[in-house]
């Protein structure tokens, strides 16, 4: 097994509600809110805050996570480069859900308008 099954594995049993405060943190930190967090994810996932709210009670991993959910027509139009991995070239399909969802995160803590964070072709 290499390094980027590893990866890969790790990422997928890692837990939603182990992540969620942490984004939620740094968000807060630069004065945006948990509702706007939530709107994201519901954004990405098509998760509202009552189903957000299950699955960190359950912890779900990340792998049954992204498994339910119906992941954003428009997420391919997430770009960039994220923990040194440019996004659109992440073969592994749960991963680069992942990386979505932590350039989402990071673009709302950055303060970039929502317009532009929920995309729109």
């Amino acid at each position: 097994m290499n390094n980027l099954d590893t990866h890969n594995q790790r990422i997928a049993k890692m837990t939603f509600s182990s992540v969620y405060p942490l984004y939620l943190a740094k968000v807060e930190k630069k004065g945006r809110s948990k509702e706007e967090l939530n709107q994201v994810i519901e954004w990405l996932t098509g998760f509202n805050n009552q189903k957000q709210q299950e699955l960190i009670t359950e912890k779900a991993t990340f792998e049954t996570f992204f498994g339910q959910a119906s992941i954003n027509p428009n997420a391919h139009l997430i770009t960039g480069v994220i923990c040194g991995y440019r996004i659109e070239e992440i073969e592994n399909k749960l991963t680069q859900q992942v990386r979505y969802l932590d350039k989402l995160v990071d673009e709302l803590a950055k303060g970039r308008k929502m317009e532009k964070i929920l995309r729109n072709q």
